[in-house]
C-alpha cells in the first residue's frame, strides 16, 4: 500500500465512523427526520414493520463498521461500498436544505454537499485496485492470450499437416519405386 493510500484512507474513514456511530447512539432523536425516507424505501426493501430508529441504528452501525475496516485497509473497496450505501440515506433524510429557508438552507445545502463529497470519495475508493489491474483488465487480457495461442495452436497444426501430407506423398512414391522395381516394370 502506498504512503498516500496509508494516509487518506483513515482521514476518509474518521468522518464515516464518527457519523456512523452519532446515528446508531442518537437514533430515535433522528428518526423523525428519518421517516419520510425510511417510509419510501420501505416496501423495496422489504423493512417489513421495523420502526424508524432501528433502521437509522443499523445505518449507523453498518457506516461505523465499514468506515472503521475501510480505515485499517480490511476490505477497502467492499467497505468502502458499504460506506456510500450507508451515507446516502444519511444525506438525504438529514440535510434536506429544500425544506427550509434562509441561512439554514445554506447551513444544510453546505453539509449536503460535504456529505455527497464523502459519498464519491467512497465511490472513487470502491474502484481503486491500488495500481493492480483490475479484473476487467486481467479478463480482457486473458482472451487475448488465448486468442494469441490458439493462432499459433493453428499454425502449427497446419504446418504439421502439410508436412504430415508431403511426408505420406514421398513415401507412397518411394513405395511405388519399390513396388514397380520388384515387379519389373
Amino acid at each position: 500500500m502506498t504512503i498516500m493510500r496509508r494516509l487518506a484512507r483513515p482521514l476518509l474513514a474518521a468522518a464515516f465512523v464518527d457519523q456512523g456511530v452519532q446515528l446508531a447512539r442518537k437514533a430515535p432523536e433522528r428518526a423523525a427526520a428519518w421517516s419520510p425516507v425510511v417510509e419510501r424505501v420501505r416496501e423495496p426493501l422489504s423493512l417489513g414493520d421495523r420502526d424508524v430508529a432501528t433502521v437509522v441504528r443499523v445505518d449507523g452501525a453498518a457506516m461505523a463498521v465499514s468506515g472503521l475496516l475501510f480505515g485499517l485497509g480490511r476490505l477497502p473497496r467492499a467497505s468502502a461500498l458499504v460506506m456510500a450505501v450507508s451515507m446516502a440515506p444519511s444525506t438525504v433524510a438529514e440535510h434536506a436544505f429544500w425544506k427550509v429557508q434562509g441561512e439554514e438552507r445554506k447551513a444544510q445545502r453546505t453539509l449536503f454537499l460535504k456529505d455527497l463529497g464523502l459519498v464519491g470519495a467512497a465511490l472513487v475508493s470502491v474502484v481503486d485496485t491500488e495500481g493492480r489491474p483490475g479484473l476487467g483488465w486481467r479478463g480482457k487480457r486473458a482472451a487475448k492470450d488465448a486468442s494469441r495461442a490458439s493462432r499459433g495452436a493453428a499454425k502449427l497444426a497446419r504446418r504439421e499437416a502439410r508436412h504430415a501430407a508431403h511426408t505420406v506423398d514421398r513415401e507412397a512414391r518411394l513405395a511405388g519405386h519399390r513396388v514397380g522395381s520388384k515387379v519389373g516394370v
